[in-house]
């Protein structure tokens, strides 16, 4: 009996080639549905294994006349390396020579143990072999289904508004697992919408409660922190009719007290000045008749070890010494940043606890995976949005709903 394997990208694909190669009569004694690595797996089609047989007698009446059969290529294996087993055909036309019936004997034994053992094999795989074509009907099956081709186009959308390959696997599975029979794409991917939503969360910005706040701005340089405080304290100001002071800690940059001065003459609000976490408690005494502190942190490097300490440092000042204050403190992150990027800031600053993201520069990308990215890998809740310069415009609290809309493709 000869016995091969055959794949192929479907159980035809790989029955051809064994058909090709052995013959109408060869039967598939196996059938495997072997998985792809990487990507999603949800997308990558798996290929298929068959293993299949022919009895000797219809292989000779099969092969071309110019490959060897079987005992001829067995012969010829038995003439160059006596007792060594080579099923590989050779170039035919050469007689295989003589050999010692004791030698032949040998090799015949070892010919039939072989067969033996691939006829056991095919035993042991027959009852799996049902269960692997069902499993192959049952995939190329789910293919051609519109849910599975929906939720392909969906995936696409994510991955190419650079949602994480493990966010956008996430939430795929979850809405497959959740459909109970073929749906449209209409209502598969309202369900994937209303998912993204319930990821990004509700927002958490800034609310008049009564309570006195010192709010921080943090993050890494160019990011927009001042510009950003300026937005929000004139929306504080003007709605809520808060009365809002200003302490920058930003002696680092060039003209940056300046500039905060110029936003707070604008606003006609107080502006403090510190140098070190230590003075801080004291200018939040100078200003204790406010309700609204707001503070403009230096731009740090997230691998500034120094720096990172000073910052914990002016933080922990003001949680332990106002018991009557409410500390926020906002991560103030650019979208263009790279991912990677992002996370090592995140993990830089995850000792501050507590903190809410804010995302600046979305007028500077069509990309915005980054923004459910962060949010998933740090599961802190979103607060504004900005997109340009224009105080006190071009700042809003996150629209969880347009930014789902945003990822899925929508404007």
């Amino acid at each position: 009996m000869i016995v091969k394997k055959y794949t192929g990208s479907s159980e035809t694909e790989a029955i051809m080639k064994a058909k090709d190669d052995l013959g109408s009569n060869a039967v598939v004694l196996n059938v495997k549905s072997m998985k792809q690595r990487g990507f999603a797996k949800l997308f990558k089609k798996d290929f298929v294994e068959i293993t299949a047989a022919l009895e000797e007698r219809d292989f000779e009446q099969n092969v071309n006349s110019k490959k060897p059969t079987f005992t001829q290529a067995r012969d010829e294996a038995i003439h160059k390396q006596n007792s060594r087993i080579d099923l590989r055909a050779d170039e035919p036309g050469v007689m295989p020579a003589a050999v010692p019936a004791h030698q032949a004997e040998t090799i015949e034994h070892k010919l039939d143990s072989l067969h033996d053992m691939l006829r056991n094999q095919i035993v042991k795989e027959e009852e799996p072999s049902r269960e692997s074509q069902e499993a192959v009907l049952e995939s190329q099956s789910r293919e051609n289904t519109v849910n599975f081709k929906s939720l392909k186009l969906i995936y696409n959308k994510l991955i190419e508004n650079e949602v994480d390959e493990k966010y956008a696997n996430a939430i795929i599975n979850d809405i497959e697992s959740s459909l109970k029979k073929e749906s449209n794409l209409d209502s598969i991917l309202a369900s994937v919408y209303q998912k993204i939503i319930l990821k990004l969360g509700e927002p958490d910005g800034i609310e008049n409660n009564g309570k006195r706040k010192v709010v921080f701005f943090v993050g890494p340089t160019g990011v927009g922190k001042t510009t950003t405080i300026a937005k929000l304290a004139s929306d504080v100001k003007i709605r809520q009719n808060s009365k809002v002071a200003m302490i920058t800690a930003d002696t680092y940059r060039i003209a940056a007290v300046e500039q905060l001065n110029t936003y707070a003459n604008i606003l006609d609000v107080p502006v403090s000045v510190i140098y070190s976490p230590g003075e801080i408690n004291e200018a939040l005494e100078d200003l204790s008749d406010h309700e609204m502190i707001f503070i403009d942190t230096a731009g740090r490097s997230h691998k500034n070890e120094e720096q990172r300490r000073e910052l914990l440092e002016m933080v922990d000042n003001v949680r332990n010494s106002f018991e009557d204050v409410e500390v926020i403190i906002f991560l103030v992150l650019s979208v263009t940043t790279k991912y990677r990027d992002m996370i090592s800031i995140c993990d830089s600053y995850k000792e501050l606890n507590d903190y809410r993201l804010l995302f600046t520069k979305l007028d500077e990308t069509n990309s915005l995976g980054n923004i459910l990215n962060i949010k998933l890998y740090t599961q802190e809740p979103l607060s504004y949005m900005t997109y340009g310069q224009n105080v006190p415009d071009d700042i809003e609290q996150a629209d969880v709903q347009k930014l789902a809309k945003s990822l899925l493709g929508g404007e």
